[in-house]
């Protein structure tokens, strides 16, 4: 292949891919990842981690949800599965972190700290709201495939209604 065969792919695979698609992709993975690291690290330091939880007044029942929303969360944005779902999960989450954990506003840390908090919900409330996962998810792999079977079923359906209406006289002569 010549240098300009290979152009021509790349530009045939941009207009097919549109660079929505491409950012939508890249922010998803940008939101996602910050859960999945805190995920990740919750639940290799599942002990301590639930320990410093204890501490500050959330059992262990609250924290392993805590944990399972991370992950399934992050990971349904990541992968484009049920993206509206866990963006809405992942965005609540946020702004209960916000209003519950960083309350002292007098804080320069903490005011940063409520402040990324409500920015990352509200970027997940977008996410959910407004574009969905895009064409680089498993959301739309599901969905295609959704609407394949139910294309079959109709033709299906379809078949069998015009082989129930085809009917054979045959008279014979007397």
């Amino acid at each position: 292949m010549t240098l300009i065969d290979h152009a021509a792919k790349l530009h045939a695979l941009a207009a097919k891919y549109h660079a929505r698609d491409i950012t939508l992709l890249a922010g998803r993975l940008l939101l996602s990842v910050l859960f999945l690291h805190e995920g990740l690290t919750l639940a290799t330091h599942f002990d301590a981690a639930a320990k410093a939880m204890a501490a500050q007044g959330i059992g262990l029942p609250l924290f392993v949800a805590t944990l399972a929303l991370q992950l399934g969360g992050g990971l349904s944005i990541a992968s484009g599965l049920l993206t509206r779902l866990g963006a809405i999960g992942l965005g609540l989450f946020c702004l209960a972190t916000a209003t519950l954990f960083h309350t002292n506003l007098a804080s320069q840390n903490e005011l940063l700290h409520f402040e990324k908090d409500l920015a990352i919900a509200g970027g997940m409330f977008v996410l959910a709201i407004s574009s969905g996962a895009g064409a680089f998810s498993l959301d739309r792999l599901v969905t295609c495939y959704l609407q394949q079977r139910q294309r079959d079923k109709e033709m299906v359906a379809a078949l069998l209604a015009a082989e129930n209406d085809m009917t054979l006289k045959v008279t014979l002569p007397v």
